[in-house]
């Protein structure tokens, strides 16, 4: 593995080094914040991102500049709790996406434009390399009245942008008339239409408190006046308010380099789209591949007929597990579009307060469509390979039988898993009931890993203790649907702690490929990371995140398995296996 030298010891981009000196504004831990951070031993993630202590939620403004990678995050710096206090912007800096430094908070909430709270936002960079914050500000505790402002680097020469700058003439988009104080708000990264005018996009509730969920348009000549443009680029009334948008374009199917920027010119429309919201009340987020349209600013999803334009709930999901919030960002340095996604603790509030942090970021994810022109895969950024250490390989070519149980040896609560599953036969599957695809949350409910099925459930049994009373299930159902085959993905936490006051629920998503052609094979890579488990099934075209805290981590003592409780054979046709080391996450080194 490469040495990894920590980012404040040496940016190589501006062959610039920092001495770690009193006044510097990387953030130390004192002994007792260090004990802090220590709480909670077998539970806190190893090489996901977090701050060192406290609550973070939505991922804000990641973005690559000058050789640098810079993550902003909802910060609350008085604990571990959403509140009390007005949320701050976090920031911390990177070169690789894995490591990184903390600096001290980008954005507190100082001034009468976001006195009660720097909500969430994104970063642009303007012409001539300046980036610039886009965020939304809470005036009005009572009230609640959001608006939307700017702050710009205070030395843009300083390769870490450690100090940043809210105009006096904020905000720069003051609450609309037709929309109630508390319901607009995460403005998106901004782009340039084929009239030369910046545009960004902001969620809102529009027509009252029973109004329309709406991505309102702005526009802009000089990133100060906004106009609002006659149409939102997407509504949909079925969905109560939505959050956090995210719109950008897509390179043609099957091509995993992203494009610069956002498409403009005369060939904007037939350059694909997605477009991301975040629903409030079922806390997903949902995506569809369609049309952005730059002269009238709207957007036209193009779904599959089990699927409604008009309802985004009904819409693909970038993970159909324990993740909101979303928010992506063009990585120019590898031409690659890279996601984000906040994933929430899921035990007591208690337990929050008593580790002293709250909240984790999934890993960094590469993001682009796929063949099929229809859907987005995912895949951890190459990255998180340097963190590969020793390799375990087992299992290859092994059969595994009806009810069967097999150990992959060496692999623990820190790991990267990266399996194909081959089914000798299909005629066995069972046959597929068209209204399970209206909830394959609930499929996977009522038909977890332990009830037994015909081809499936197969997969992985991951933070397993060792007499496996306590285990997440990561696993995979065949159906017959169609005179073709319907699969199944699934991870159940019914079993993944014997603790009380825990979310231990069932997920769920379909795996959208033809598995005959396919060979009758499917990939299953999963990251394990204590209390984070993240799953690509299908070569990352369906992702599944999941919180774990099952009772023997504390002795780090987790295993890992393959099972199959089938009634059909079952065959690892590749099993590959790695520990992982920890990374440096916002724990300054030195003297």
């Amino acid at each position: 593995m490469a040495a990894r030298l920590p980012l404040a010891a040496c940016i190589v981009a501006f062959h610039l080094c920092l001495l770690l000196s009193p006044s510097t504004a990387l953030r130390r831990l004192s002994e007792a914040e260090s004990s802090l951070a220590r709480h909670g031993v077998g539970i806190r993630p190893a090489y996901h991102f977090l701050p060192a202590k406290n609550w973070q939620n939505d991922p804000n403004g990641p973005m690559y500049h000058n050789g640098v990678y810079h993550m902003f995050y909802q910060y609350n710096p008085l604990g571990a709790m959403w509140q009390p206090g007005n949320l701050s912007w976090g920031h911390s800096v990177s070169r690789d996406l894995v490591n990184w430094d903390a600096l001290d908070t980008a954005l507190d909430p100082t001034a009468p434009f976001d006195y009660n709270g720097c909500w969430s936002g994104s970063a642009t960079i303007l012409p001539g390399g300046i980036p610039v914050l886009l965020y939304t500000g809470r005036i009005d505790a009572d009230k609640e009245v959001q608006v939307q402002n700017v702050a710009f680097p205070k030395n843009p020469a300083d390769p870490l942008l450690r100090e940043w700058v809210k105009p006096a003439y904020n905000p720069v988009i003051p609450l609309p008339a037709d929309v109630p104080g508390d319901n607009f708000r995460d403005p998106t990264t901004a782009w340039v239409g084929r009239d030369g005018l910046w545009r960004i996009a902001v969620a809102a509730k529009v027509g009252g408190p029973n109004g329309i969920a709406s991505t309102l348009i702005y526009r802009s000549k000089d990133f100060q006046h906004w106009k609002r443009n006659a149409l939102p680029l997407y509504t949909s009334r079925a969905a109560g308010m939505v959050e956090c948008p995210d719109l950008f374009p897509v390179a043609e199917p099957g091509v995993e380099e992203g494009r610069l920027g956002y498409a403009s010119g005369p060939a904007s429309g037939a350059v694909r789209h997605v477009l991301k919201l975040s629903v409030m009340n079922t806390t997903q987020d949902y995506y569809a591949v369609g049309r952005y349209d730059d002269v009238v600013d709207t957007f036209v999803p193009e779904v599959d007929v089990e699927r409604n334009a008009d309802d985004c709930r009904t819409w693909r999901r970038f993970d159909y597990g324990h993740v909101y919030a979303s928010k992506s960002f063009f990585d120019s340095s590898k031409n690659r579009r890279v996601l984000w996604a906040w994933a929430n603790e899921s035990d007591s509030q208690d337990n929050d307060i008593a580790r002293g942090w709250s909240g984790v970021q999934t890993v960094p994810r590469k993001v682009w469509l796929d063949e099929d022109g229809k859907q987005v895969r995912q895949w951890p950024i190459e990255e998180i390979e340097t963190l590969r250490s020793k390799r375990v390989v087992g299992l290859l070519g092994a059969q595994v039988n009806a009810g069967g149980v097999n150990k992959i040896i060496g692999v623990g609560a820190q790991a990267d898993v990266d399996a194909i599953f081959e089914i000798p036969s299909l005629e066995e599957a069972e046959t597929f009931q068209p209204n399970w695809l209206l909830d394959p949350q609930k499929l996977c409910e009522e038909n977890g890993a332990s009830v037994p099925g015909r081809v499936g459930p197969f997969g992985l049994l991951v933070m397993a203790s060792s007499n496996m009373q306590e285990h997440t299930a990561i696993f995979f159902r065949v159906f017959r649907h169609n005179q073709k085959y319907k699969v199944l993905m699934c991870t159940d936490l019914t079993r993944s702690t014997g603790r009380d006051n825990v979310y231990k629920p069932s997920y769920g998503g379909f795996v959208d490929i033809d598995i005959e052609q396919q060979g009758r094979t499917i990939s299953l890579r999963t990251l394990i990371d204590h209390s984070v488990v993240e799953s690509f099934g299908g070569g990352g075209r369906t992702c599944i995140t999941a919180r774990v805290y099952p009772e023997h981590a504390e002795n780090k003592n987790s295993h890992v398995f393959v099972f199959n409780n089938g009634t059909g054979l079952v065959k690892v046709s590749k099993l590959e296996a790695w520990r992982l080391a920890m990374a440096s996450v916002n724990v300054v080194h030195g003297g």
